[in-house]
């Protein structure tokens, strides 16, 4: 493979630049503040310039959310390097507690990638994080300690969104590495994966935004019996 030219190596350096003034904006500023003319103010260049890179704001955003993406599935990758191979429970679990410490670092970062309505659908697999989260998921399907409900169980209104759900699930899993056959991604598992994103999601969100109930007083200790309860639901045991 030939090095990259002066030219080429140039306009890769205007790109991160542009990601990154757009990243600074919405730290400071929020995710309204990350408009082209506000970037192009800030790289001193004009904002027809910055077409040469992205067609529009949208594209733009969803590198900058790909970058934040990324960023997390390296956090969640260094703190999953601290846990047994073998113990896909607490692989579960430090997922989990990973993203949530994360969410409360980078409360805009997180209302941009979790919380901000999206003009077009990613696929999970050309998102980092979706990736270390599924690829552990797949782990514990092939060691079979899920107890999903049987697919007959699943409400019949879900089970065409959770057909197309599942085989997003399954391409998924297969990027990040690992095989996981049909027969063990049933409905009901879709299902309950699906389930446990939402409640997880749900506690991260109301605390992320300030919402959570003003009677509890401390959310790290709820999260955590949320965090169990869940685990439990899902038929794993925790050694």
């Amino acid at each position: 493979m030939s090095e990259p030219t002066r030219r080429e190596r140039a306009r890769a350096a205007t790109d991160r630049e542009i990601r990154q003034q757009a990243r600074t904006l919405l730290i400071n500023e929020g995710p309204e503040a990350v408009t082209l003319r506000a970037i192009a103010r800030q790289l001193g260049i004009t904002a027809p310039a910055l077409y040469r890179y992205y067609s529009s704001r949208e594209d733009l955003v969803h590198h900058v959310r790909m970058d934040i993406c990324a960023d997390l599935a390296d956090d969640l990758t260094a703190d999953l390097a601290e846990v047994p191979e073998h113990d896909t429970v607490l692989q579960v679990m430090t997922i989990c507690r990973g993203f949530r410490r994360w969410a409360l670092a980078h409360p805009r970062e997180f209302s941009m990638v979790f919380a901000t309505p999206q003009s077009g659908k990613d696929a999970l697999s050309a998102d980092p994080f979706g990736r270390i989260f599924l690829s552990v998921a797949g782990k514990v399907l092939i060691t079979k300690q899920l107890s999903p409900p049987p697919d007959d169980a699943v409400p019949l209104p879900m089970r065409a969104d959770l057909e197309a759900f599942r085989a997003d699930l399954l391409a998924t899993i297969a990027h990040s590495g690992v095989t996981v056959p049909d027969d063990i991604l049933s409905i009901g598992t879709a299902y309950m994966i699906l389930q446990f994103w939402v409640r997880l999601y749900g506690q991260v969100a109301l605390e992320v935004f300030g919402h959570f109930p003003m009677l509890i007083t401390n959310t790290e200790n709820f999260f955590e019996i949320m965090l169990a309860d869940l685990v439990a639901d899902a038929g794993l045991n925790i050694e």
